[in-house]
C-alpha cells in the first residue's frame, strides 16, 4: 500500500497554526552586509521588538488623532493633550496624557479604500500580487532582527497576532512558515491546543515513532518532510516550555490589570507587553469595527473607550519597565475616513489622508508631522506614503529596508518598494 503522501500545502498550513510559529529561516538576501556587521552587536546586547495595536476597519482621523471640530462635522469635540498646541479628539483623555511620548503622523496618504488591499498594503507594504504573497510587517521585522542578530530560536514563537478574527491576510508570505503568526483568540485563555497531553518523555518517543513512520515521506520529499520535522520540534518545545507562563495573564497583578482596563483589547495589550518581557520579538492587537458607516460619532465614542485607555498604559508600562526605547509601538487602521458625515450618520472610506501615531524605538515624543486643508480632504504638508512608513519602521527598529529575497520564480524583492523613513520623528 502506498504511503500517504498529504500536499504542502496541507501538511504545513494544517499544523501551523496550532504550533509554535514554523520552520524555515529566511536568508539574508545581498547587500546586508556592512550594515548588519554595525548593527549586530547592539541589536544582540538589546532585545528589539514591535507592537502593532492594528485597528480594523479603518478609523476615523477626525475622531481619534487629527480633529477637526466645526469643519468635519459629527460633533467631535478637542481635547488638548501633553504636548502644547496639540489637540485630539475628546475621548482621548488617557492617550492625550502620554501625547509627549508619542509622534502622530497626520499626513498619511494611499490610494487603496478596499479593505482588503488596503489591509494588505498596511500589512506588507505591498499591494497584492498574483501568485505572491508578501510577507506581513510582523514576519518582516522578526526574520531580520533574528538574522541580524545570529540569536538562537528560543521557545516562544516570534510573531503573535491576538484578537483576529477571521482576518485573511497573506501572513508569512514567501518567507516561509517559520514566521507565520502564531494566533491567540482570547488574551485571558491559554493558547488553543498548547496543553500537553502527555509527559515531554512520551512525547519525545511518539515524535521518534512519527519519524521512523515516516521514513518513505521523507525519502520522496525531503523538503517537505524536514519542514514538518521541524515545526513539530517547535511546537513540542513551546508545550512543554516553562515560558509558556508569558500567556498566563493571572500571573499579572490587580494593579496591573486595572492599569490597562477592562475588555478583550486591554488584556490583549497587557499580554502584548508580557510577551515582549518574555522575548516575542513583534505581537499585534486588533480591535475591530472601526468601518463606521453609519452612526460614526456613536461607534467611535465606544471604539475609544476600549482603546484609549489600554493605549496610554501599554506606553507607560513599558516606559517604566524600561522597554520602550527597545520596542516600537504602532497604532494605525488600513485607512481613514470621508470629511462629509453621510446620510446615515456615518463617514466612509477616505485613504487619501488619514493618520498614524507611534512611540518608542527611538522616536522622539511630542511630534507632530504633516497638516491636511482646512476641509481635511488633501494633505498640504509633509505627506508620508505607506512605504515611506514602512521605511520609518525599519528605521526604528534597525532594520535595512533595502534588503532583497528571492520570492516564487526567482523574483527578487525588497523589504520596504521605495520610501524614506519619516526621520524627523526621531530625536
Amino acid at each position: 500500500m502506498p504511503a500517504f503522501q498529504p500536499s504542502r500545502r496541507r501538511l504545513l498550513g494544517g499544523t501551523c497554526a496550532a504550533a509554535a510559529g514554523g520552520m524555515l529561516p529566511w536568508l539574508p538576501g545581498p547587500g546586508w552586509g556592512t550594515v548588519a556587521a554595525l548593527h549586530a552587536d547592539e541589536l544582540r546586547r538589546r532585545h528589539k521588538a514591535c507592537i502593532l495595536l492594528w485597528m480594523q476597519g479603518g478609523p476615523s482621523q477626525f475622531e481619534t488623532f487629527s480633529p477637526l471640530p466645526g469643519v468635519a462635522g459629527g460633533g467631535t469635540k478637542s481635547i488638548a493633550t501633553a504636548v502644547p498646541g496639540t489637540a485630539f479628539a475628546e475621548h482621548w483623555p488617557e492617550t492625550a496624557s502620554v501625547a509627549d511620548r508619542l509622534a502622530v503622523i497626520r499626513s498619511m496618504t494611499s490610494k487603496e479604500g478596499s479593505h482588503p488591499r488596503a489591509t494588505y498594503l498596511l500589512h506588507t507594504g505591498y499591494l497584492p500580487i498574483p501568485g505572491i504573497r508578501h510577507p506581513t510587517l510582523g514576519s518582516i521585522v522578526a526574520s531580520r532582527l533574528a538574522a541580524e542578530t545570529g540569536a538562537a530560536d528560543g521557545d516562544l514563537p516570534p510573531v503573535v497576532r491576538i484578537g483576529a478574527r477571521g482576518r485573511s491576510d497573506s501572513g508569512a508570505g514567501f518567507f516561509g512558515a517559520r514566521w507565520e503568526p502564531f494566533e491567540i483568540g482570547d488574551p485571558d485563555e491559554p493558547p488553543a491546543n498548547t496543553a500537553p497531553r502527555t509527559d515531554a518523555e512520551r512525547h519525545r518517543r511518539r515524535l521518534d515513532l512519527a519519524d521512523r513512520l515516516g521514513t518513505g515521506f521523507a525519502a520522496r520529499l525531503p523538503q517537505e518532510a524536514g519542514d514538518h520535522r521541524d515545526l513539530l520540534e517547535r511546537a513540542s518545545r513551546l508545550i512543554h516550555s516553562p515560558a509558556m507562563e508569558a500567556f498566563d495573564l493571572d500571573r499579572e497583578s490587580g494593579a496591573a490589570r486595572d492599569l490597562y482596563g477592562a475588555g478583550d483589547f486591554a488584556a490583549g495589550c497587557l499580554l502584548a507587553r508580557r510577551l515582549v518581557e518574555h522575548g516575542v520579538t513583534f505581537v499585534e492587537v486588533v480591535c475591530d469595527g472601526w468601518d463606521t458607516h453609519q452612526d460614526n460619532a456613536e461607534r467611535t465614542a465606544a471604539l475609544a473607550g476600549r482603546v484609549d485607555r489600554p493605549f496610554a498604559a501599554l506606553v507607560r508600562d513599558l516606559s517604566d519597565r524600561g522597554l520602550l526605547d527597545d520596542t516600537l509601538v504602532v497604532w494605525m487602521g488600513e485607512f481613514g475616513r470621508t470629511p462629509q458625515i453621510n446620510p446615515r450618520g456615518g463617514r466612509d472610506h477616505f485613504p487619501r489622508s488619514f493618520n498614524a501615531v507611534l512611540a518608542g524605538g527611538g522616536v522622539h515624543g511630542g511630534s507632530l508631522v504633516g497638516r491636511v486643508d482646512s476641509r481635511g480632504v488633501d494633505v498640504t504638508e509633509r505627506p508620508v506614503t505607506v512605504p515611506d512608513l514602512f521605511s520609518t519602521f525599519c528605521h526604528a527598529t534597525g532594520i535595512d529596508p533595502a534588503v532583497e529575497s528571492m520570492a516564487p520564480a526567482g523574483r527578487p524583492i525588497r523589504l520596504v518598494d521605495g520610501g524614506s523613513p519619516v526621520l524627523e520623528i526621531f530625536g
